[in-house]
């Protein structure tokens, strides 16, 4: 049998949507309604929309548009419709585990939104949380992960990143982190050709061993991973 893969980092950065929470429900109906409203397809749209901020969606959709009011409209949607908003597998057993200040959030969301939705799932509330209120240029722009490092205190080079959607992959990947990727959203190929370092199919597939000195040390059950 193959030993176990494990892996050191800093610390972890978690994307939200599709990494700890299951918001695609949700997040489907509030942009359906949307795209059936200006005449597009609700599919394509759902698929443009997952891991940026909305309003960069709207803006490439609607370049003519009022961006600031139809961007209040998704999110006041998104606020309301929680319903179907739950933890993913593994999520509060691993954060739970995780020292408080050794991991982040880095979501595409409002800060709001963001906390709307870890509420509505019960997880831990983060000590350190970058969303698309702190930010000038979202994902796959490296800023994100690059602010999310720095408020850990750390480069990205010493964080993991989790994700599962191809825009907060190069995201992470162009702010010098190594990326964690979750089968949640995006295929294999996808995922691989947005630059992930491993691919596994939920939080559950990652283990925390312990604290060694400045170092987070994981175990990757094998089960259920790929090494890319």
């Amino acid at each position: 049998m193959m030993k176990a893969m494990k892996i050191e980092c800093g610390g972890v950065l978690f994307d939200l949507d599709g990494v700890l929470v299951d918001s695609t429900p949700a997040v489907a109906r509030v942009w359906a309604k949307w795209a059936a409203k200006h005449g597009f397809v609700a599919d394509d749209v759902v698929r443009q929309a997952h891991g940026k901020p909305s309003i960069a969606t709207i803006r490439e959709l609607l370049p003519h548009g009022d961006h600031d009011a139809e961007n209040l409209e998704v999110e006041r949607g998104e606020i309301e419709d929680i319903a179907g908003v739950v933890p993913l597998p593994g999520a509060l057993e691993l954060l739970r585990e995780l020292p408080l200040e050794r991991w982040a959030i880095v979501t595409s969301c409002t800060r709001t939104l963001a906390e709307v939705r870890i509420r509505a799932a019960g997880l831990p509330v983060p000590r350190n949380m970058v969303t698309s209120t702190d930010i000038t240029h979202g994902k796959p722009h490296p800023e994100p992960y690059q602010k999310g490092a720095k408020i850990l205190g750390l480069t990205p080079a010493d964080c993991v990143v989790i994700e599962d959607a191809p825009a907060g992959i190069r995201s992470g990947k162009a702010a010098g982190a190594r990326v964690f990727c979750l089968r949640t959203t995006a295929t294999d190929p996808e995922l691989k050709e947005s630059g992930a370092d491993w691919i596994a199919d939920d939080l559950a597939s990652l283990r925390f061993e312990n604290v060694n000195g400045n170092k987070l040390h994981f175990l990757v059950l094998e089960n259920k991973r790929q090494n890319v």
